[in-house]
């Protein structure tokens, strides 16, 4: 993950591009690994570990009743955080990620390893839809290399990932 966080950097850097991350199954391991990078303070702006529904909703302004209606654990919510924190924080990309690392959580129709993530450029939206296999710690690395891989597609990155 550390070289593709590198190549995160070093290419933002080279577009001029900021990023900002909204993370709440991941638990700000996608920020943690992109300021692992010496260079990344010219590219990451803030970042939000919004766990709990109220943190969604307060810090970036995703409605509640889309979460009531579709669950956190959704791709409405999902590009809800994207957006808003891309909005909050000024940045020019707003990444987020929103599942269940496991092992509890499951419920019918959205087991561990259920995670959407969601990268907001301006404003067109992304959003995939990650079924992920292992224990937590494994759901939230595979995650956050699934981030910096989309953060390096949308972005026009041209070799190989």
């Amino acid at each position: 993950m550390t070289r593709l966080a590198r190549k995160v950097v070093e290419h933002l850097t080279k577009k001029g591009l900021t990023i900002s991350t909204a993370e709440s199954c991941t638990g700000g391991l996608v920020a943690a690994t992109i300021i692992s990078v010496p260079g990344s303070s010219a590219v990451i702006n803030e970042s939000y570990v919004t766990y709990s529904n109220e943190a969604k909703t307060k810090l970036l302004g995703v409605p509640e009743e889309d979460i009531a209606i579709n669950g956190a654990v959704s791709e409405v919510v999902a590009r809800k955080m994207a957006y808003g924190v891309r909005k909050e924080s000024g940045a020019d990309i707003g990444v987020a990620a929103t599942g269940i690392a496991g092992p509890g959580g499951s419920t019918d129709g959205k087991p561990a390893g259920l995670v959407y993530i969601a990268l907001c450029k301006h404003k067109k939206i992304i959003c995939k839809k990650l079924n992920l296999k292992g224990g937590r710690n494994a759901v939230r690395r595979k995650t956050t290399k699934e981030i910096l891989k989309l953060v390096l597609k949308e972005t026009g990155y041209h070799e190989r990932i």
